[in-house]
């Protein structure tokens, strides 16, 4: 049984410092026909479970804490039971969006590993977007989730509360660089790239 990436787009909101912005967030699920994970829960449960579709859910993994990536997180364990993973650092972001009383289930640490559906996904903790940011590499499927840290044309934003400039260009090349060019990097907003592209849109 094979393991595949399915992938949506829902359309929300993001919010932070006082700011609203309409955003389309990406939807990845990988796996095979029975088990996957979902990473990141943005704006709309169903949404999600249509990319699913009849699999069990081994974990939904979030990229980073804003609020765009995380808000049905709760809703959807409460759906399928499924548990959240997030990094401890983000804790500050989640509880701007879910309070003390929700909390994620399991803490995600640099090269930790997530086996589902045939494959692993290895954890990079890429901080500068937000501080607990991560990205997922699928090294059998030739491709990483980068979240909000590396998109089409560079780095992901900074210069909001709990984010730093110069830490996700370190992060971005210390972690994400060192995988081989051919990577294809799926993120969390807008289309996909290359670690080559953006190796060389960087340097």
């Amino acid at each position: 049984m094979s393991t595949r990436v399915d992938h949506a787009v829902v359309a929300g909101t993001f919010s932070l410092d006082g700011q609203t912005y309409d955003v389309d967030n990406n939807i990845w699920v990988v796996g095979d026909d029975n088990d996957c994970v979902v990473i990141d829960a943005p704006h709309d449960v169903d949404a999600i479970l249509r990319v699913v579709g009849d699999r069990k859910i081994v974990a939904i993994v979030c990229t980073h804490a804003h609020d765009d990536h995380v808000r049905v997180a709760p809703a959807l364990r409460e759906r399928t039971g499924a548990p959240i993973f997030l990094h401890p650092a983000d804790r500050p972001l989640w509880e701007l969006t879910h309070g003390t009383d929700e909390v994620w289930d399991a803490d995600l640490t640099d090269g930790a590993e997530i086996a589902v559906g045939g494959t692993t996904l290895t954890v990079l903790h890429t901080p500068g977007h937000a501080p607990g940011a991560v990205c997922l590499y699928a090294p059998a499927l030739g491709c990483v989730f980068t979240g909000d840290t590396l998109f089409q044309g560079g780095p992901g934003a900074t210069g909001r509360s709990y984010s730093d400039g110069g830490l996700i260009v370190e992060s971005i090349k210390a972690k994400l660089f060192a995988l081989p060019e051919e990577t294809v990097v799926h993120t969390g907003h807008g289309a996909d790239t290359t670690i080559a592209a953006e190796r060389d849109g960087l340097a």
